[in-house]
């Protein structure tokens, strides 16, 4: 039986297709996780695991107190 997505997996794969097609540049700043919950309709929690994956990834950057950032790629 085909199990569904998980929907903090949804979410990162829709960032990271993004950043990969070149719609996100490295320095964009992204959305925050309250504006992801709402955008996706999930609770945050979520939205922070989302955000967590794509750290985890290395495809972006969190800078405290002013927010995600779409990370450089390695060189």
């Amino acid at each position: 039986m085909p199990t569904a997505e998980a929907p903090f997996r949804r979410i990162a794969n829709d960032i990271a297709a993004k950043i990969r097609s070149g719609e996100l540049k490295p320095g964009d700043r992204l959305p925050s996780t309250r504006e992801l919950a709402e955008t996706y309709g999930v609770h945050m929690n979520t939205a922070y695991r989302a955000m967590s994956l794509l750290h985890d990834r290395e495809l972006i950057t969190g800078q405290p107190g002013r927010g995600t950032y779409v990370a450089e790629p390695p060189a």
